[in-house]
């Protein structure tokens, strides 16, 4: 059973992202985003450990916006390098992918 509040929609887009980590010191990183859903994305390559709450910067190009960090995959896991970003509503959209056309015409509702 799938536990996802919204559909998600793959994707390979490169990502720099920045922002403190779980020790509270700065860092900036480069990841590629592997989905996206209305409510936010899953990030991969990311190395430093992270903090869920944490805000961070997510830029796509030339389009930013703060996401809060909803899981970090943990060191040694299967999950580990992979983030879990949530979208804040204040923020702007950045990707560039209708989610909506994508889910038609994948079938999804």
């Amino acid at each position: 059973m799938d536990r996802r509040r919204s559909p998600r929609v793959s994707a390979g887009l490169p990502v720099r992202i920045w922002g403190l980590d779980a020790y509270a010191l700065p860092f900036t990183a480069l990841g590629t985003v592997k989905d996206i859903s209305h409510s936010g994305a899953l990030v991969h390559g990311i190395r430093q450990q992270l903090k869920p709450g944490t805000i961070l910067e997510v830029q796509l190009g030339e389009d930013k916006a703060q996401f809060r960090v909803a899981w970090a995959g943990q060191p040694g896991t299967r999950k580990q390098g992979q983030v879990g970003l949530e979208s804040l509503p204040s923020e702007p959209y950045i990707w560039d992918v209708n989610l909506g056309q994508c889910n038609q015409l994948a079938g999804i509702s």
